[in-house]
């Protein structure tokens, strides 16, 4: 896999649990894949669903940012989590 990957993961999300999801996103890093990975407290497996209004908004956030860094390609797009 080459495509850069953005993981969101739920921290109580019991289909796929948390080590998965590292599992995942350490073995993109470990073939040079472009990856990053979001950990959203409290939420399961239906973030995008239920989530916390703040941890919907979050997360739209980063697939915004991730879409103009990645589709756009905007190199000097900011993530939601930058100062």
């Amino acid at each position: 896999m080459k495509t850069p990957t953005l993981i969101l993961h739920s921290d109580n999300d019991f289909r796929v649990p948390i080590e998965q999801g590292e599992q995942w996103f350490r073995a993109l890093k470990h073939y040079g894949v472009n990856a990053e990975i979001v950990f959203f407290p409290r939420e399961n497996h239906n973030l995008t669903r239920s989530g916390e209004p703040k941890h919907l908004v979050e997360s739209l956030n980063w697939q915004l940012y991730w879409f103009e860094r990645f589709i756009d390609g905007n190199a000097n797009a900011k993530p939601p989590d930058a100062p």
